[in-house]
């Protein structure tokens, strides 16, 4: 199976373990309770009441590990076999229970899923202060925020549940725009690549005669726009660590070599590969064919170090959407002769 193979299956996998958590959340909410907290002004146990747990999103993880399991055997399936000169043949094998691999995956894991709630809940914050400081009644801010139930499908549509307090802060800006008639407002929804396209005729309408958009049409404009937003974030999060964790088991596989003696940290250089994108960054192009040892770190114009493309540790300018790639050389003739030397001594 080739890396785009393992792309191929595991990012929708991770795309749609994110939309089931999110799911299985708004299924659950009683929006007589969120309600009741708000008439009370307890916004934050409206939060507490619509349950985002980190529980939640077990799918996520266990989908996750798999495809950094997966990664890691591909990744040692795809060295060619070694053979030194009096005819041993090295296997090369990947160990799941590694120590270091697990903890890469637990980490990775762990970060993901803590960042996903504690973000959701500043979200949560964010759309319930909004829609209150608006001076729009308990009910209808619970419905704007969790989202209304389709009678069709039985289930919550809109709403900011599993979306970004970045995405919940424009959609928030987008409503308040639509219902108040704000003119750079509602031009600035125009603008909005998720928005739905089918209401742009309404928008624009609104703009020429310098009116306000009907209540009604807002709340189906925004659902939309809220709906789009949430299939965003989840391709970004399935492109977002599906790669982080596939380019971290394939540096974690090749130490897990070294580690067994059966190549030497000087006999495996690395080289930085761009991809094309639709928006590629200018520093990646510049990297592209960069060579170093297994243990340096690529280095960026902007003088950032990354191990490989995803690196965790890189700030999220270099992380976010890049489809760069990593190669490994390994000098299997001195790989060979080593081994060979050391048996002979």
């Amino acid at each position: 199976m080739t890396f785009d193979e393992l792309l191929d299956r595991y990012e929708p996998r991770l795309a749609a373990a994110f939309r089931e958590g999110v799911e299985a959340i708004k299924s659950t909410i009683v929006l007589k309770t969120v309600v009741e907290r708000l008439e009370r002004g307890d916004i934050a146990g409206a939060i507490r009441a619509i349950q985002f747990e980190p529980e939640a999103f077990s799918a996520l993880e266990i989908a996750l590990q798999e495809a950094f399991n997966a990664g890691g055997v591909n990744m040692v399936q795809s060295l060619p076999q070694l053979v030194a000169p009096d005819g041993t043949r090295v296997l090369f094998q990947f160990g799941v229970r590694n120590l270091e691999a697990e903890r890469l995956i637990r980490e990775q894991s762990s970060t993901l899923v803590t960042n996903i709630v504690e973000d959701q809940r500043e979200a949560l914050r964010i759309a319930f202060e909004a829609g209150l400081a608006q001076g729009r009644n308990p009910t209808a801010t619970a419905l704007e925020v969790v989202g209304r139930v389709n009678r069709v499908t039985g289930r919550r549509e809109g709403g900011v549940i599993g979306l970004t307090s970045r995405q919940a802060e424009f959609i928030t800006r987008a409503r308040e725009s639509l219902l108040s008639g704000n003119l750079d407002g509602m031009r600035s929804y125009l603008a909005l690549k998720t928005r739905d396209r089918r209401f742009d005729r309404t928008v624009l309408k609104a703009i020429r005669e310098d009116r306000p958009v009907d209540r009604e049409l807002v709340a189906k404009i925004i659902g939309r726009l809220s709906d789009r937003n949430l299939l965003l974030r989840a391709e970004t999060i399935a492109l977002e660590e599906t790669r982080t964790a596939l380019f971290s088991v394939r540096d974690n596989a090749i130490r897990q070599q070294i580690e067994g003696g059966k190549i030497a940290a000087q006999e495996v250089t690395k080289k930085w590969r761009h991809s094309g994108s639709e928006h590629p960054r200018l520093q990646h192009i510049a990297m592209s064919g960069q060579s170093v040892g297994i243990d340096q770190p690529f280095v960026a114009p902007d003088g950032t170090h990354l191990m490989y493309p995803h690196d965790p540790k890189a700030p999220v300018r270099h992380r976010i959407g890049c489809k760069c790639r990593v190669e490994y050389d390994i000098d299997y003739i001195a790989a060979g002769l080593r081994r060979y030397r050391a048996r002979a001594a």
